[in-house]
């Protein structure tokens, strides 16, 4: 019998430990289906946008799966709700990937839970993609290999509707703002603060207001607002504070005497109804409004649109467009990784890579994830009107801002990159439409 060698002795000692490593190689087995795990507001306040975006997404299944699934696997998500917390979001998105096996994560609408919950996607391994907070952060302080955001972010839904405010009132001289009092209230003043102040140096602030998240009264706010009379009045706020704050605004006629800029009003508009006036500054944080004038692809557009009112008797909102974005991104992804691999199953690394740089069709556009895992999506941004084919607001005058205009660069934080605009910028970017 042959003296084994030192490394041959240490080879064969440490065979059963190389095993697992060895199996890791072996082709991906493939899935009777593809498991989705989705976070999203089903209970609080932000249910206003995760339920209808649960919908569109339950919606956008069935049709996959009437179709023959995604690479001819059908499609299956499995949903969390984002109203406990980001302790107990972190928890249920390891036990998706645990207990349930799912193959990527949509996560979340709360910019707070994007930050908790990304970096598990390192940790677990997992795609994951970013379905539709808007904290600019994400990709600015980290680099992540699983993670991707399928639609823009606040960068360039505050940008968008600072410069139509710019180019079409440039006289305008004080400003107000009034923001949930959270981080969204806060980083979005910050970002619309260091643009402004680059574009037109000298608009006088002259109130700040940041109400506690979850108000009911904007009385003293109003009060306050009418004998300071601004220019304008910058809110980011969403949900029903935003629906009270305009109702309770139009009855004390504040509009009357100031233009209202609010770049995240769709989603309240049907609520509003006819109380939301006319001739101020709207948008949708991206480019899916349902008056749409030039979609991309009208028939896949009016086929999203339609299905979903006849289905739920309602129009779909933007976190619905944001769904169907990440789905449709996700179907973009796992054809393109089970094409590289020739028609076998995608590993969790090559189906990451797969969303590296993808570039995937939406009914109003494309948009395409850039190597920072950012997606980069046009904003349209108009002013409110009524006509006769939508019982509320819907915006006219409309303007579109390409994304790669309005989004930081790769590398650069988004307030140093504000920084540096130039006034020139507000003649120069966006097309009417």
């Amino acid at each position: 019998m042959t003296t084994l060698t030192r490394r041959e002795t240490l080879a064969a000692g440490f065979g059963a430990v190389l095993l697992p490593a060895t199996l890791s190689a072996q082709p991906a087995p493939r899935p009777a289906e593809l498991k989705i795990g989705v976070t999203t507001f089903l209970s609080g306040p932000a249910s206003v946008f995760g339920v209808p975006s649960r919908r569109a997404c339950e919606m956008l299944a069935e049709q996959i799966n009437a179709a023959g699934g995604i690479a001819g696997i059908p499609m299956r998500p499995i949903f969390v709700d984002e109203g406990p917390g980001t302790d107990h979001l972190v928890g249920e998105i390891r036990r998706l990937v645990q207990s349930e096996g799912v193959h990527a994560i949509f996560q979340s609408i709360s910019s707070g839970s994007c930050l908790a919950c990304t970096p598990l996607s390192r940790e677990l391994n997992k795609v994951m993609l970013l379905w539709d907070c808007g904290t600019q952060r994400i990709f600015e302080e980290n680099r992540y290999d699983y993670a991707f955001r399928t639609q823009g972010y606040g960068t360039s839904e505050v940008l968008a509707p600072l410069l139509y405010l710019l180019k079409t009132k440039p006289n305008i001289r004080t400003l107000a703002v009034v923001n949930q009092d959270y981080a969204w209230g806060r980083d979005s003043w910050e970002l619309w603060k260091t643009a402004m102040d680059a574009l037109k140096p000298g608009v006088r602030v002259v109130a700040e207001m940041f109400p506690r998240f979850g108000s009911t009264d904007f009385s003293t706010e109003i009060t306050r607002l009418l004998a300071l009379r601004p220019d304008v009045i910058y809110s980011t706020s969403w949900g029903g504070e935003l629906v009270t704050f305009i109702r309770q605004a139009t009855e004390r006629r504040l509009h009357e005497r100031t233009t209202f800029v609010l770049p995240v009003a769709e989603a309240s508009l049907q609520i509003l109804g006819r109380s939301m006036p006319e001739g101020h500054i709207i948008g949708t944080r991206g480019d899916h409004w349902n008056n749409h004038p030039a979609p991309a692809n009208p028939e896949l557009f009016n086929s999203f649109v339609n299905a979903y009112r006849q289905k739920f008797n309602e129009y779909p909102i933007y976190p619905c467009h944001h769904m169907a974005q990440a789905v449709w991104a996700l179907k973009a992804g796992v054809e393109k990784a089970v094409a590289t691999k020739g028609g076998a199953w995608p590993s969790d690394a090559e189906l990451a890579a797969a969303f590296r740089g993808l570039t995937f069709p939406t009914p109003t556009s494309t948009i395409t994830l850039r190597e920072d895992g950012q997606g980069l999506e046009d904003q349209i941004v108009g002013v409110s009107s009524f006509n006769d084919r939508f019982p509320f607001a819907v915006p006219k005058e409309m303007m579109l801002y390409p994304a790669a205009q309005v989004s930081a660069p790769i590398g650069q934080k988004s307030t140093d990159w504000l920084k540096t605009l130039q006034p020139a910028m507000i003649e120069s970017t966006g097309r009417s439409i």
